[in-house]
């Protein structure tokens, strides 16, 4: 591990060393060198948090076995399991079969997963894919699968055109800034230098959209590209590159900011606009979040941080008012208790039966995490930890041989006869079914990257030479602190499902630094202690910070007391929370396996075992606190997310609401106006984490009980 971090630091050095060459500015140059990870160059701003090197975080306990699930499983064996798409055929191999999104969509999550895991088959794996681009790099800086001179003829399940299109090189961006980061291997650097300077010569004719309108929607994953690459070379073209690239991308910022009164949603399947770039400004001020279709809800999840990746460069607080108004009007639109919303690829309402987009989930979860680096605001970083122990868990199989495209705060029943979102016919009724490419197959290759890089965001430098943890979960971190002190942190901990983290401290040295800590917004009087003594540390927006002299074995606790609390959703239904989980009806299923041999392959469906038509009483939904008993339980096996392990669960009376009916399998909300029911209807119900859920109600609807 050592090496990998002193690989990583020499790389660093010499370029700094470069960089002194360069330009006069020594004080930049010192700040850069004190935060001892890379730090934004003038002009852009400064982060408050710097990524550490990938492989320097191993998860640990439970996070560690979810990890080996998707190494065992679909992450490791995807070159197996869909090698007609991913196999030797794939354009980014060299190959005439897929050239666009998939391929690169895995080995953004397999090149992670291999490093987290020090995983020497994994890392080969994704080693083809890697050499390939770098050795291929055509002499004007193209970089990617070779052009046909004629558009092939179309093979079912692949895709073989538009191999110029900017989009699918965007993902590819991102693995190699990964590959460097892991090893130092130089060639990333000047391959991507002569990329950048071919797209700013090729832009101006061909931009983001010239080949299909994902590129401009994506433009933030290319831009945040082109400012990393910046802060090592320093090199100036890149900036007007910037400029370009968000001059160019779907003018998110603008449509965030749209007042809803005036707006107009569009065509359900214009996904944002129908026009690409240059923008027709009139057509954009009618866009909003507010209204079913209208924009892609993947495009949404990758989108939305753009206006804050640009703010780097263009410190305007209009970037950082958009997107905190984006997640307002998403919440209240199209919000589930688990923090994604209703979008079964346009946006689609909060309705609970609204399927979410497993590509949604795992885009989001960058975009959080890309987020918290660049502005350290932590409602960020609380949004990343409910959508990642709560929408994410559930969309996989517990072997993570099998993924569900959509999943929904209220399902009863997963089957192929659930007609329930906009793509049910176009996908021949797979959606809410598990399987490899049941739905649509973006998300059987961009499943992979979601857990890895919630690995990676787990701790952070800080611009002054600290350290912050800012996730919680059972794993250990090698860094540099102060002024190159080695430092091991060691995270021991049954978070989320317990309240309880402990760090441990192992220092080369004794050193002076700051250790930062969030706070959930969700927890009231946190406790730290360092060394069994209680710590008064100061708490500035969910930031506790302890600044002080370390020792080698220095024991740092946490504990954040969990409160069990509702919220109000669709149609007055109410959800049910305790610390960062989101609660649902335990509901035992039987599971049927099929294959209707159409193309979709084996699949999975669930039917319930027992009954699910349960409602919340009013007076347990205003006091849970004094209604609702927490019973924990072992955390088994080391894996907590099924409904056999689930290591808590929330007792409390509910009712029986025989008029809650589904139709087809799907559970459609009783009307409001019914809510009174009698004591006789009186039933003991049992929560569960929604995350250890297969079917589950979580938007549950309210009764009194008459007199």
């Amino acid at each position: 591990m050592k090496n990998i971090i002193t690989c990583f630091g020499i790389v660093l050095l010499l370029l700094s060393c470069k960089e002194e060459e360069r330009t006069p500015e020594v004080k930049e140059k010192n700040e850069i060198a004190s935060a001892n990870y890379l730090q934004n160059r003038k002009p852009l701003q400064p982060k408050p948090y710097l990524e550490l090197p990938l492989g320097a975080i191993r998860a640990e306990g439970w996070l560690e076995e979810q990890l080996h699930r998707m190494a065992n499983g679909m992450t490791g064996k995807m070159d197996s399991i869909y090698s007609e798409v991913v196999g030797e055929r794939n354009g980014w191999l060299g190959g005439d079969g897929d050239g666009w999104e998939r391929g690169p969509y895995w080995i953004d999550g397999l090149l992670p997963l291999a490093y987290i895991l020090d995983n020497d088959t994994l890392k080969e794996k994704a080693k083809p894919w890697i050499e390939w681009t770098l050795n291929n790099q055509t002499d004007d800086g193209y970089l990617g699968p070779v052009p046909f001179e004629k558009e092939p003829e179309h093979e079912p399940g692949l895709q073989r055109g538009a191999r110029r299109d900017w989009w699918p090189k965007m993902i590819m961006l991102k693995i190699l800034k990964q590959h460097y980061e892991a090893t130092g291997d130089k060639r990333v650097i000047t391959a991507l230098t002569r990329y950048f300077k071919y797209q700013l010569k090729e832009l101006p004719e061909k931009p983001l959209d010239f080949l299909s309108f994902w590129g401009n929607r994506r433009g933030g994953d290319n831009l945040q590209v082109v400012y990393w690459l910046y802060n090592i070379t320093g090199d100036e073209f890149l900036l007007k590159l910037g400029d370009l690239i968000h001059e160019q991308t779907f003018p998110w910022t603008t449509v965030f900011l749209n007042e809803v009164k005036d707006a107009d949603p569009g065509h359900p399947w214009s996904f944002g606009s129908t026009k690409g770039y240059p923008f027709d400004s009139l057509e954009i001020s009618k866009i909003t979040l507010s209204k079913p279709g209208g924009i892609h809800t993947v495009n949404l999840a990758q989108g939305i941080k753009e206006p804050v990746v640009r703010y780097q460069k263009e410190t305007d607080d209009k970037y950082l008012r958009a997107v905190k108004k984006a997640f307002r009007d998403i919440k209240q639109f199209h919000g589930q208790p688990q923090g994604m919303y209703g979008g079964d690829e346009p946006l689609h309402g909060n309705n609970p039966v609204r399927g979410i987009e497993f590509c949604s989930v795992s885009e989001m979860m960058f975009s959080l995490e890309s987020m918290v680096q660049i502005t350290g605001d932590m409602e960020f970083a609380d949004l990343l930890e409910k959508i990642t122990y709560n929408a994410l868990p559930t969309q996989a199989s517990d072997d993570y041989m099998a993924k569900q495209y959509f999943q929904a705060a209220n399902q009863v029943e997963i089957s192929d006869r659930i007609d329930a979102a906009f793509e049910t016919h176009n996908h021949h009724f797979t959606d809410f079914v598990y399987g490899t490419v049941t739905g649509y197959t973006c998300c059987t290759t961009n499943m992979h990257q979601s857990w890895p890089k919630f690995v990676q965001n787990l701790f952070y430098g800080t611009k002054d030479g600290g350290v912050a943890a800012l996730q919680y979960a059972p794993s250990r971190a090698e860094l540099k602190v102060a002024g190159g002190v080695d430092l091991e942190l060691h995270e021991t901990t049954e978070y989320p499902f317990r309240d309880t983290v402990r760090f441990k401290l192992t220092l080369s040295g004794s050193a002076s630094f700051p250790f930062h800590l969030r706070i959930p917004g969700w927890t009231d009087n946190p406790v730290i202690t360092v060394n069994g003594e209680k710590v008064n540390a100061d708490i500035q927006e969910q930031i506790a910070i302890i600044d002080r002299k370390w020792e080698s074995g220095d024991e740092v606790v946490l504990q954040l007391p969990m409160k069990i609390r509702t919220s109000r959703w669709y149609e007055f239904s109410a959800a049910v929370e305790r610390g960062p989980l989101v609660y649902a009806l335990k509901i035992p299923h039987h599971e049927k396996r099929k294959d209707r041999k159409d193309g979709y392959g084996e699949f999975r469906e669930f039917y319930p075992a027992a009954d699910w038509n349960y409602g919340l009483l009013e007076s347990v939904i205003n006091n849970p606190e004094e209604n609702i008993q927490v019973v924990e339980k072992d955390l088994k096996e080391n894996y907590p997310w099924n409904l056999e392990n689930a290591p808590v669960e929330l007792h409390l009376k509910g009712v029986k609401a025989e008029e809650w009916k589904d139709v087809n399998g799907v559970p459609v909300m009783p009307g409001f106006w019914n809510n009174s029911k009698s004591s006789g209807d009186l039933k003991d119900i049992i929560l569960i984490p929604y995350g250890c859920t297969t079917l589950r109600i979580t938007e549950f609807p309210t009764y009194n009980i008459r007199e």
